[in-house]
């Protein structure tokens, strides 16, 4: 079964050989998205809750551009570089959704792409 892509002219340019998502039947699987903006494709300067409003504009402008809307998030992954910054990038998530909130995971890494400290994906589902 081949692949059905959904993308965002309003995200920045994948940086590598990946869709900005993929449908899976009613499921939209978003690959991660670091805090670069789209206008420069350059990682913003700012403090880990700056950068995850950065991701989460990117990451919502893909969810919306393919038909759904942030409230249809099911789970999200989030990657950070120092787990010091987990309560700062948990201000920035709590505030794009509500309760009941999406499943997530978080977790440590040793780094990311363009050393953002921060990187998230996430699962949306159609007619949540």
């Amino acid at each position: 079964m081949p692949r059905h892509a959904a993308a965002s002219p309003r995200g920045p340019a994948a940086l590598g050989p990946y869709s900005h998502a993929i449908w899976a039947g009613e499921l939209l699987y978003c690959s991660g998205q670091t805090p670069i903006d789209p206008a420069t494709n350059q990682l913003i300067d700012g403090d880990v809750e700056a950068q995850t409003h950065r991701v989460f504009d990117n990451l919502q402008a893909v969810v919306e551009d393919a038909g759904l809307t942030m409230d249809d998030v099911i789970k999200c992954n989030v990657y950070l570089t120092d787990m010091a910054n987990f309560q700062a990038m948990n201000t920035a998530y709590k505030a794009r959704f509500t309760a009941p909130y999406p499943a997530r995971t978080t977790v440590a890494v040793a780094g990311l792409p363009l050393n953002a400290m921060v990187e998230i994906e996430l699962v949306a589902r159609r007619g949540v």
